[in-house]
């Protein structure tokens, strides 16, 4: 732990870091946590999650020594604005592992962070934040589950730190750096909203300008991303004009480059 905070530096006082050997979920818990009062900046840290969520549900298991997943408390404002929060996150995680040496980054709408290798995409990190009120304002839970070493996932490409960093670093050093960019992000967004990283945002978007496919719920669309609005809602050009979506899986569509 004192590495840790050597590592924070003038960040260490933001931070009430605790680290377990094993949980089922650091967001289920930390969410516990934040209706007892826990305040803005608790971080949770498993070694191993063994029933750790994903977006839409999916599952996401932790092991020791494979991957860092944590959970970060941030408090809000009753009336602060939330839209796009899922990629402010991305890329301050996109900063943060780029600061620490690692390339061929992109960020993939709305919560993933992609290594784009030779090989191709492949999913590096994710994303599931939990919102819950109660009477001092909006309590945000970020849950980040970034890999080490590529884990194998039935029908998805994964990377892991290792596969894009010529030296991977230290857990300590890794989690300092994420939790400072998470802050100097979260403290902007705080201020100005996701329209002041908007710009940012899209020119580390691995398919900005690119024919998609967008699955949402039973429907399907095809059409050009043209990236995120200021409140970070997906833009499709589509054969109906200009669309916005809130939701939905999106890919790259057959032989589109």
């Amino acid at each position: 732990m004192q590495r840790l905070r050597q590592a924070l530096g003038a960040y260490a006082s933001r931070f009430d870091v605790d680290i377990l050997p094993e949980c089922p979920s650091t967001n289920a818990l930390l969410l516990e946590r934040a209706a007892q009062g826990a305040p803005s900046g608790s971080v949770l840290v498993a070694e191993r999650q063994t029933a750790g969520r994903g977006r839409r549900g999916r599952v996401w298991i932790s092991r020791p020594e494979d991957s860092l997943t944590f959970s970060l408390l941030w408090r809000w404002r009753k009336d602060a604005r939330l839209a796009g929060l899922s990629l402010a996150v991305g890329l301050a995680l996109h900063r943060a592992l780029h600061g620490l040496g690692a390339r061929d980054l992109g960020l993939k709408w709305p919560n993933d962070l992609l290594y784009c290798g030779a090989g191709g995409a492949a999913k590096l990190a994710g994303i599931l934040i939990e919102l819950a009120s109660d009477t001092r304002g909006v309590a945000s839970v970020i849950g980040v589950g970034i890999n080490l070493f590529a884990p194998q996932v039935p029908e998805q490409a994964t990377a892991g730190l290792v596969d894009c960093c010529a030296e991977t670093p230290s857990r300590d050093i890794l989690l300092a750096a994420l939790l400072t960019e998470l802050a100097r992000h979260l403290d902007l967004f705080a201020h100005a909203g996701f329209a002041a990283l908007r710009a940012d945002w899209q020119l580390r978007h691995v398919w900005q300008d690119k024919n998609v496919r967008l699955h949402e719920d039973s429907r399907i669309v095809e059409g050009i991303c043209r990236g995120v609005d200021d409140d970070g809602a997906l833009l499709l050009a589509t054969a109906d004009g200009l669309e916005r979506f809130w939701a939905g899986d999106v890919s790259l569509r057959a032989g589109a480059a």
